[in-house]
């Protein structure tokens, strides 16, 4: 007989989604108001001015879109990409490949400026350059500053893919110069996943006015979403918002906001050198460069010895604990531990550290058994 479905209590430190904390959970379970009721209209400007803080912008066309951060990509190049157009993309993992096919489908280690910058200059017409700021699948950060000044100093247009950063490391969309950018909740946010964040400076803005060819997508043209989501009290119908993910966005915006942005990217970066340095100790490499490493999401080579999928088997089953496998070319070379909104904590470091030591211990994997949770507390 179906029963109702009740989740299992997990520890989610994987790529996302990551720990939604207690207080948006209950913001979920508030009574759904109409998409159209003057009450939802009022948040839905919160959400615009607490979205433009975490984005660190003034930019007006600032939303959330109401689907997940693939939609958000989406958006961002069917609404500046037109039949024709050449496009640069930074492709450094899987997730600048989903920026290839999307450029493909509307016709047209850390990213090396150097290679972009080269790319330019075989390709003058190019009007995008487009690039992930935090690579999910191999735990990179780039230069997102001088990636955006480099297209604005050749003309053209920058599209961020900021989906595991903001929240996590600094994003500064207006200091960068950056025309457009999207991100997701499920990650840094820790909000329920479903919903990107997405924000156009005024040159984006003005390309999409002017575009000549319909936009690919009803559903994500900017020009209709904008008549919903607009500055002024009456709202075009456009689509049925998700209302009470809504409620859960606002939520989470509003403790990025209370816990202030610099203060978040420090208890990333915090809890982040504790762990790496009990990975170490553990005798685990890392596999990014220090200076590229992203503190939210780590990338951790496999020891000899440990069987990927049975060790995050058993994390999973005797300790409620989820670390990510490896994407595309490190599956099974690499697992990538998360520390990301909510979940970023010495709690769940600590947790982490000590499941990581037993599973491998009992496995026999060649270790340093035993040490890991006291070298973590040493940088407490």
């Amino acid at each position: 007989m179906t029963t109702s479905f009740h989740p299992p209590q997990r520890t989610l430190m994987g790529p996302g989604p990551s720990d939604v904390s207690p207080r948006v959970l209950e913001a979920l379970g508030r009574p759904t108001i109409g998409h159209l009721d003057p009450a939802f209209i009022g948040l839905m400007d919160e959400i615009k001015e607490l979205l433009q803080y975490a984005f660190n912008t003034k930019n007006l066309l600032t939303l959330p879109i109401s689907a997940p951060g693939s939609a958000g990509m989406e958006a961002c190049f069917v609404n500046l990409v037109s039949p024709g157009d050449t496009v640069i993309v930074c492709q450094n993992g899987v997730f600048g490949g989903r920026m290839k096919e999307n450029v493909e489908r509307c016709g047209g280690t850390a990213v090396s400026v150097a290679k972009a910058e080269a790319a330019f200059d075989r390709h003058p017409e190019a009007s995008i350059l487009a690039f992930v700021h935090a690579e999910t699948s191999t735990g990179v950060a780039s230069d997102a500053a001088a990636l955006c000044r480099l297209a604005t100093a050749r003309g053209a247009l920058s599209i961020v893919d900021a989906v595991t950063s903001v929240g996590g490391i600094e994003v500064d969309v207006d200091g960068w110069g950056a025309d457009a950018i999207y991100s997701g909740t499920q990650k840094c946010l820790s909000c329920v996943p479903g919903i990107s964040p997405i924000s156009f400076g005024p040159r984006a803005l003005e390309r999409i006015n002017k575009r000549q060819h319909k936009v690919q997508s009803w559903f994500l043209d900017m020009q209709l979403v904008m008549a919903y989501w607009g500055g002024d009290s009456k709202r075009a119908y456009h689509h049925t918002a998700p209302v009470n993910a809504m409620y859960a966005l606002h939520e989470s915006l509003l403790m990025l906001r209370e816990e202030g942005l610099p203060a978040a990217w420090q208890r990333h970066r915090q809890h982040h050198e504790a762990l790496v340095t009990g990975l170490e100790t553990m005798g685990l490499n890392m596999l990014v460069a220090a200076k590229d490493r992203l503190p939210q999401l780590n990338l951790v080579g496999i020891p000899e010895g440990a069987d990927d999928a049975a060790v995050r088997s058993a994390l999973l089953s005797q300790y409620d604990l989820e670390i990510g496998a490896g994407l595309g070319a490190l599956a099974g070379k690499a697992w990538r531990i998360g520390l990301m909104g909510h979940a970023c904590s010495q709690k769940n470091v600590l947790l982490c550290l000590s499941a990581l030591d037993n599973v491998l211990t009992a496995q026999g994997a060649n270790i340093n058994s035993g040490v890991a949770v006291d070298a973590a507390l040493s940088c407490y």
